[in-house]
């Protein structure tokens, strides 16, 4: 009853929504304050799919593989790179050091998420602001590659969104994207990438695939959770971070919720 009434009321006021989920990421940033989980996606698990890793990554293998799956659907090499939503910046600190970009910023709505980024990571083609995904800290025609993973679902319109990334991308430039969604939504949230000024190149339904890195997951990140929280709030970060049995893992799992992920580009 709680989660249907929070969600209601998220839903029903646009603004609430983005001061819900900023507060939420503050909230994680402050909790888990040190290194021992750079990302919050639900990863990525396909058969013969393995790039190989540093064994510092290791760990977070999965997780990584969703930035590798979906960063080599293009390229980034000398190219001015902008993820939206970049939480705890493993995945920008990642394509930072694996494909070659001119520079990468990432930018977060949580304040204590980017106090975070600035103190685990020091590369010279990365950096990260406070930034809001409909109100982007760029100018026009500015950005070669938009990535933006798993946190749409957090803004309050998305269309805003998507008419910010036409603003600031460079004709002929890239945007990266996936996410969850309510599958009776599919349709619509699809003609969002379809605009005058953009391009929808690839979609594909990853939701499989997002299952099987999650019952991988499922163990290390129970066991992560376990030594921070108890009560309520361990119920509420089991179900965040999908682990097998919870209500988001559920929701995947039997059709209530799609994971999709698509590239679009920028008209000339």
């Amino acid at each position: 009853m709680f989660y249907k009434l929070l969600f209601f009321l998220i839903n029903l006021f646009p603004n609430l929504k983005r001061l819900a989920w900023k507060y939420w990421y503050n909230f994680i940033s402050k909790r888990f304050n040190n290194d021992k989980f750079r990302f919050m996606n639900y990863g990525y698990y396909e058969k013969d799919f393995s790039p190989t890793l540093a064994i510092t990554d290791e760990d977070e293998r999965y997780p990584i593989q969703l930035y590798h799956f979906l960063a080599e659907k293009v390229s980034f090499k000398n190219l001015d790179v902008l993820e939206v939503g970049s939480g705890r910046g493993g995945g920008a600190s990642y394509l930072a050091k694996t494909f070659n970009p001119k520079s990468i910023c990432g930018i977060d709505i949580s304040s204590n998420a980017i106090d975070l980024c600035n103190s685990l990571y020091d590369q010279n083609n990365l950096s990260f602001k406070v930034g809001d995904s409909e109100n982007l800290p760029f100018l026009n025609n500015s950005i070669d590659v938009i990535f933006n993973i798993e946190s749409s679902h957090c803004y309050p319109s998305f269309e805003n969104f998507i008419d910010e990334i036409i603003r600031v991308l460079k004709p002929g430039g890239y945007f990266v994207y996936c996410d969850l969604l309510i599958s009776k939504n599919y349709n619509e949230h699809i003609k969002c990438f379809n605009k005058k000024y953009l391009k929808l190149i690839s979609n594909t339904d990853i939701t499989q695939n997002v299952i099987n890195a999650s019952e991988l997951m499922t163990e290390s990140r129970r066991n992560l959770i376990n030594n921070y929280s108890s009560g309520f709030l361990k119920n509420v970060l089991l179900s965040f971070a999908s682990v097998k049995g919870s209500k988001i893992f559920k929701s995947f799992q039997e059709g209530h919720y799609k994971y999709i992920s698509v590239v679009c580009q920028k008209k000339s």
